[in-house]
């Protein structure tokens, strides 16, 4: 959500910003919206010191005798609540309106976002490990050694397309990459594991920046509930009305949880293999934080993110996105793109953004700090710290033999009991 009170200082400024974004201007709309709302609450507070004059004047009318000026006043009075009762109904129908208008507004992006138009104009600022020459290199759901671990048929048969069933070695692996990663981000990197709802209700959806404007790219139950694309919702709205003390903060969280989306406008899109799914899983990173550290702290999570993929022995490159192609929600996002040798290119697998104020004050949550100042709005950052079926899609192919086994990264061999490979047969040796 963003402050009317620096539209109203800054609308060149707004409206430059939304120009980054591709939209046309939009403060003189809005501050139009705004001055109306206002002039109805000023008239309403005269409207209702004009009330309180004309009541205290009732009762000397009525002591003097005067019954025409108590009948004239008692008539004012009335007259004056309907007046204060319909200016009052016209501020809030303008305020809603208001605030309608400002949900659908993309938070507006941090200076150093690149400007451009789509994924091509993402800037790259990292690049780690060297793509090894795989000869006749096969995408995760064709290596000999895990074919039968992907069940796509069955899930046909059950829920439909962009399912899987996982079966065997491959449901192993996929459990030890989840576990790894919570591990790491628990033990080394200062996260608190929590293990959240997976249904919200609307608020939570719309204080996540969610809702209204991204609602048919999420499932939503007969009874009301919202599945979580992305965990982040959860952790994030645990402080939403909250006004935390200073000395409380960062907060930094993770979760792993299952994720939905209805991959509304992917049509025909990845179709093939477990890339793009309705269900999937993804061990996620939330930080909460004071806003002079909010920059400081992306990059703090970025280096968490990049640091499982080093262990994993991914290679990856890490890009800034352009203001064409980063997130409703994001001021700034870096992802980090794995290798995927049977795609030949580089795929996302991470991304990591700073939201500023931007969900902070549509879930109205702040922090009093420790001056004794005015309560100020939290900033929060949120980040895959991996998405763990496409983490699984990496490590499979990129640890692939030309006899159809997987070397597996050591990182997970103390999960798998000290196995270290996935042999043909399709069993951990």
């Amino acid at each position: 959500m963003h402050d009317i009170r620096f539209i109203r200082d800054n609308p060149a400024a707004f409206d430059a910003a939304l120009s980054r974004r591709g939209m046309d201007a939009m403060s003189s709309d809005i501050l139009a919206i705004d001055a109306e709302r206002r002039e109805a609450i000023q008239a309403a507070e005269t409207a209702q010191a004009e009330a309180n004059k004309a009541a205290k004047e009732v009762g000397a009318a009525k002591g003097r005798g005067d019954d025409a000026e108590f009948e004239r006043l008692r008539a004012l009075v009335a007259a004056k609540k309907a007046e204060i009762a319909d200016l009052n109904d016209k501020a809030k129908a303008l305020d809603d309106k208001l605030n309608a208008v400002l949900a659908e507004i993309p938070n507006l992006p941090a200076d150093d976002v690149p400007d451009g138009a789509d994924e091509n104009d993402n800037v790259e600022v990292n690049r780690w490990g060297t793509p090894r020459d795989i000869k006749n290199a096969k995408e995760h759901f064709e290596i000999a050694s895990v074919q039968s671990g992907f069940d796509f048929e069955t899930a046909g048969k059950t829920s439909g397309s962009r399912f899987v069933f996982m079966n065997g070695v491959v449901a192993r692996v996929h459990r030890a990459l989840a576990q790894f990663m919570l591990d790491v981000h628990t033990e080394e990197n200062g996260l608190t594991e929590v293990s959240p709802p997976v249904l919200v209700r609307d608020e939570a959806m719309y204080g996540t920046d969610k809702l209204p404007k991204f609602a048919e790219d999420s499932y939503q139950t007969t009874n009301g509930w919202w599945l979580i694309s992305t965990s982040e919702i959860s952790l994030t709205y645990t402080v939403a009305g909250d006004t935390l003390d200073e000395a409380d903060l960062p907060r930094r969280l993770t979760a792993h949880t299952l994720c939905f989306r209805s991959e509304a406008g992917s049509a025909g899109r990845d179709t093939a293999g477990m890339l793009r799914q309705h269900q999937f899983e993804k061990v996620e990173m939330v930080s909460i934080v004071h806003p002079d550290q909010s920059d400081a702290e992306q990059k703090r999570m970025l280096r968490c993110a990049e640091d499982i993929m080093e262990r994993l022995e991914i290679p990856y490159r890490t890009v800034l996105l352009c203001t064409g192609d980063m997130g409703f929600g994001a001021r700034r996002t870096y992802d980090i793109e794995a290798w995927l040798p049977g795609q030949n290119t580089y795929r996302e697998i991470s991304s990591v953004s700073t939201t500023g104020d931007f969900q902070a004050r549509r879930m109205n949550a702040r922090f009093k700090p420790s001056d004794g100042g005015k309560p100020q709005y939290l900033h929060t950052l949120n980040g895959s710290g991996l998405a763990v079926g496409r983490t699984l899609i990496a490590v499979l192919e990129n640890g692939q033999q030309e006899d159809g086994s997987i070397t597996l990264p050591a990182a997970l061999h103390p999960y798998l009991r000290g196995k270290s490979r996935i042999a043909v047969d399709g069993t951990l040796a």
